[in-house]
């Protein structure tokens, strides 16, 4: 009779930890849902960390954010993984969700500006006047110029028409270090693994153990904006409110003071 009931003790704390077991579970999928997810371009991490910062304070609610090259991610969401916000650092990615109907096109918005720079590691580095022709095959001599890969991360592909329209791409082809995102390329200069590399002005701003040598001129690539939407599937009740605050006078000094350009 007493192992009897011993048994019984046993199997009620098992069910009960079995049960508090899979409430904690149920509870810890309702609060992710809760949060609004954002799939963003790599080089809005400081300013997007700062803003999504004011928005829980203001709101009481939570993001998460993934971080990588707007290729990388608009594949991902194209695959199907769960992101409530896309913010792309081009326009051509976001046409790319927008042709397979998996943003929602109403709520579209150009969001920013950016410029791009060729930075070095060398705090003794000089300035390089970015003109057409100029000898930046020279400057890199045996090493390699970092960038974005210039057939897929946004970055890489302004770098890379910016280079041949200033009729030096072909001779620099050879020396690229094409990294996965911006900030890949940015870390290869900061490390010195590459002594130069072509970045967004942004970006530069955002790691000290980088200097900008030179600016790319604007109409030597097409223009850098950053659109955002909201992805077809998403279900988050919060989604149009966070898209809104990005939005909003009370964001715009968080991304003005990392360098973008507001676009109304």
């Amino acid at each position: 009779m007493m192992m009897q009931r011993r048994q019984w003790l046993k199997g009620l704390v098992l069910a009960l930890g079995v049960a508090f077991t899979g409430a904690t579970f149920a509870s810890d999928a309702a609060m992710a849902e809760d949060k609004v997810t954002v799939f963003a371009a790599a080089s809005l991490k400081n300013a997007l960390d700062a803003i999504n910062a004011e928005w829980q304070k203001e709101s009481g609610k939570e993001t998460t954010v993934s971080y990588a090259a707007s290729s990388a991610l608009a594949k991902q969401v194209e695959q199907g993984a769960p992101a409530d916000v896309f913010i792309s650092a081009d326009l051509a990615w976001m046409d790319y969700l927008a042709e397979k109907k998996l943003i929602k096109d109403d709520t579209r918005a150009n969001l920013l500006g950016n410029r791009i720079v060729l930075v070095s590691g060398k705090a003794d580095a000089q300035p390089v006047e970015i003109k057409q022709g100029f000898d930046l095959t020279t400057l890199i001599g045996d090493g390699r110029l970092a960038m974005g890969a210039v057939d897929s991360v946004p970055a890489g592909k302004y770098g890379k028409a910016a280079l041949e329209k200033l009729g030096v791409w072909s001779s620099v082809e050879q020396k690229v270090a094409g990294a996965e995102s911006v900030r890949a390329a940015l870390l290869l200069v900061s490390r010195g693994e590459a002594p130069y590399g072509i970045v967004y002005q942004t970006d530069a701003a955002a790691d000290p153990g980088v200097k900008v040598v030179g600016t790319f001129p604007e109409d030597s690539h097409p223009p850098i904006i950053y659109p955002i939407a909201i992805t077809t599937d998403s279900k988050n009740a919060d989604a149009a409110a966070y898209v809104d605050f990005i939005k909003s006078d009370k964001a715009a000094p968080l991304f003005e003071k990392q360098g973008f350009t507001i676009l109304k």
